[in-house]
């Protein structure tokens, strides 16, 4: 399988180096090149990206304020000469970060890094998280090498983290390489919330709600504060008793 990749850098010398590399790499295809995320937004609407090498400082937008703002990227690859960046990265779920110079053996692990995950996701796309039909109380997903499967009525919260998400429940939980949005889509609508960005709960399961946290089992699942008028009106609103 061949991934098609892209190279944003202001640097001409850092464009080459990612070029030369990517052309001693048999499943890498270098589909472009660019100074900046308006170039890379470009590339994006031109054709099919699997991977880009995005440089951090650049006129225009900078990579990280560009992933800030992305919706749903293809993978990323950090290059840039500054460390310290390598933190708020990783948070915007960047597969690798690499540090100029750039030696071949670091870039053939984060590429390679770059491909496992590919199959991955491809492998998962039609099992990954799969209902029998609308009616049914119970979905499987794909944990490692074996399926799971999940009944609605044992989940207590999903946590997204970096590529995959967490299934918790009330008989363990379970690790699956999943989107938290592609999850949020498949589970009904009146038992469940999104109540941060990287957590949605069970409405049934909720205990309590404790200033900024809700309270399911020893649970403590942070509410964000754009999600907390909408947990407030749908959870406590409609059975709260007043005066």
């Amino acid at each position: 399988m061949t991934l098609k990749c892209v190279a944003i850098d202001d640097e001409p010398l850092a464009r080459e180096c990612i070029t030369n590399y990517v052309q001693e790499v048999e499943f890498l295809q270098l589909t472009g090149t660019g100074n900046n995320p308006v170039d890379l937004i470009r590339l994006m609407d031109e054709q099919k990206v699997d991977l880009i090498f995005l440089d951090i400082q650049m006129p225009v937008i900078n990579g990280i304020e560009f992933l800030k703002t992305a919706q749903n990227p293809p993978m990323v690859i950090i290059t840039t000469a500054y460390p310290n960046y390598a933190l708020e990265g990783f948070q915007l779920d960047v597969l690798d970060y690499l540090v100029k110079p750039i030696t071949f053996n670091r870039f053939f692990k984060a590429v390679s890094k770059a491909r496992d995950y590919h199959n991955l996701l491809s492998n998962s796309t039609n099992s990954g998280l799969v209902k029998e039909d609308p009616s049914a109380d119970y979905f499987f997903i794909k944990c490692d090498y074996k399926y799971e499967r999940i009944y609605f009525n044992d989940i207590l919260y999903i946590e997204a983290r970096h590529n995959y998400v967490t299934i918790y429940t009330t008989k363990g939980k379970y690790m699956t390489l999943l989107y938290l949005k592609t999850v949020e889509e498949n589970l009904e609508k009146h038992s469940f919330i999104r109540v941060h960005k990287s957590y949605i709960v069970a409405i049934p399961k909720i205990e309590s709600i404790e200033n900024n946290e809700i309270l399911i089992q020893s649970f403590r699942i942070p509410i964000s504060r754009n999600y907390r008028e909408e947990v407030i009106e749908r959870v406590v609103n409609k059975r709260l008793w007043k005066k």
